[in-house]
């Protein structure tokens, strides 16, 4: 997949586009269903299928007092968009002169003059231009008086509700993982590097690597059943998988803080890992966190969590 820099840096045409526009943040379902019409209608057209996204993300440059806390990072974003098969993807800059981009001239100028679609395909609830006043009327009228067709594809719901970001960043706030995954189509993972830690762990016969995220979004405290897979070259070597039992909280059996760690314990693996770059996946919540009377009681039911989640994790 071609990746560029903004519209600006394309340095030759798109072969007969298939467009599709969006924040695209955690790549779910919903997603996943306009990435794959966009394939199938390019390579019916022998074209390229193309998505346009934002960097950063819209609402970090309108609403910066309440950001949204991601799914995804913009790498992450990226590979989840490669794997559904997109040829092209534009990270375009999302800057306070971008956003005040009247909507016609988004469609326009952007759309018709800078990538020259044959198709166009968005969500249902799309919006676009400045102060998000593009609605899909003037979308699905001004788009075939310019030469390309736009299509509303439709929302997809699951337990009788919409999938999307906002609504998957709560279950995963809310520790509720295999809901999460439901509608993302895959576990929730966070990327980060190991970073040293107090050997806790170690001394309660169950070492961690611990995590500083990458990601900003984390699953609500407590322990899960999941796996972490190895990001760069070394030994294990990048792409090994382990099984694992993850506690995100503040370990309040040791400590008093309000700090909130990532901490995993790998099954049948002792290596030292520090520094190395890992992926962390939440399968799914195996209980809360609380506070334990004393190491021993604490080290029993790391124990049992490991026999759980090797169960879990067999049928995973």
């Amino acid at each position: 997949m071609r990746v560029f820099a903004g519209s600006a840096s394309i340095d030759q045409r798109l072969v007969r586009p298939v467009v599709t526009v969006g924040s695209f943040d955690g790549i779910h379902l919903g997603h996943l269903s306009i990435l794959e019409t966009v394939v199938e209608r390019a390579r019916a057209h022998d074209g390229t299928a193309t998505v346009v996204t934002f960097e950063p993300h819209p609402r970090k440059v309108l609403h910066p007092e309440r950001p949204p806390r991601l799914l995804s990072t913009t790498e992450q974003r990226l590979e989840l968009i490669e794997a559904a098969g997109i040829d092209a993807t534009i990270l375009e800059p999302f800057t306070p002169e971008f956003s005040r981009t009247p909507p016609e001239r988004f469609v326009r100028e952007y759309l018709h003059h800078g990538l020259a679609p044959v198709e166009v395909y968005v969500g249902y609830d799309f919006r676009f231009g400045h102060d998000r006043e593009g609605s899909m009327r003037l979308l699905t009228e001004l788009g075939p008086r310019l030469g390309f067709a736009v299509t509303i594809v439709p929302e997809v719901t699951i337990g009788g509700e919409d999938v999307n970001s906002t609504r998957i960043r709560a279950l995963v706030a809310q520790g509720e993982a295999s809901t999460a995954a439901r509608l993302l189509g895959r576990p929730y993972a966070l990327r980060g590097r190991v970073a040293p830690g107090d050997r806790r762990g170690r001394g309660l016969g169950f070492p961690t690597l611990n995590l500083a995220p990458e990601n900003e979004l984390l699953p609500g405290t407590g322990v899960y059943a999941g796996r972490v897979r190895f990001l760069d070259d070394g030994a294990p070597a990048a792409g090994s998988v382990f099984a694992a039992v993850t506690n995100v909280g503040r370990r309040p059996t040791f400590d008093a803080g309000e700090r909130v760690v990532c901490e995993s314990h790998l099954l049948d693996f002792a290596a030292d890992a520090t520094g190395r770059r890992i992926e962390v996946v939440f399968v799914d919540r195996l209980r809360a966190e609380r506070r334990f009377p004393s190491g021993d009681a604490l080290r029993e039911q790391i124990a049992r969590d490991v026999d759980e989640a090797r169960r879990l994790l067999a049928d995973a």
